[in-house]
């Protein structure tokens, strides 16, 4: 019996893994409000009741897509940061390694733009509003506090720092969705120049 337990864990994790990316797929080609859960379970390849099964409702899946999207974002990004960390070259390693991992994977950025723009609570207001960007904002803001306190970085205001920083990646995701032969690494590159010299020492 407990020998069976992990087996039925693991199955249990790879079908809701497949819900997610077809979640992922579907969200990007129809749009959030087209993309229902019997054509995610199509896409998938099960019944809408085995997403049933595994998802309270939409709403939680589109809450794990979002999980599971960023969590594969920082699994890429997270070793390439750890190589750079001397003289803040985090921050270079950081906007780059973003957008490298987002033009590999289109299809991923799509969704989540879908899903930032669409996803609602019950009252109407956005489910990922600026209050949900709170943990990468701290994140960033401590990474700046610790580089000024090794003397990397100059005297600012770390919280707006953070914020910038993080609104001009967004933005540059935007920009190359909506013009997609936009060169996307030179992009990223400019804005690391831009903010290497904003924030140097």
């Amino acid at each position: 019996m407990s020998g069976a337990e992990p087996q039925r864990s693991f199955i249990e994790q790879a079908r809701r893994a497949q819900i997610v990316d077809a979640a992922v797929e579907t969200i990007a080609e129809k749009g959030f409000a087209k993309a229902s859960l019997a054509q995610i379970a199509e896409r998938a390849g099960v019944s809408k009741g085995v997403i049933s099964y595994h998802f309270a409702g939409k709403d939680e899946l589109i809450e794990l897509v979002v999980t599971q999207v960023y969590e594969r974002i920082g699994a890429y990004v997270q070793p390439r940061l750890a190589e750079q960390q001397a003289e803040g070259g985090w921050l270079r390693a950081y906007i780059q390694s973003v957008a490298a991992y987002m033009q590999g994977h289109p299809t991923q950025l799509a969704a989540l733009a879908e899903i930032f723009h669409n996803f609602r609570t019950g009252d109407g207001s956005p489910h990922y509003g600026i209050a949900s960007g709170e943990p990468l904002f701290a994140a960033l803001e401590q990474a700046f506090r610790e580089g000024q306190e090794r003397g990397e970085f100059r005297a600012f205001d770390a919280r707006v720092m953070a914020v910038s920083l993080q609104s001009g990646i967004d933005a540059m995701f935007a920009y190359w969705s909506a013009y997609p032969e936009h060169d996307l690494a030179a992009h990223a590159r400019e804005l690391a120049d831009l903010f290497e010299h904003a924030t140097r020492a």
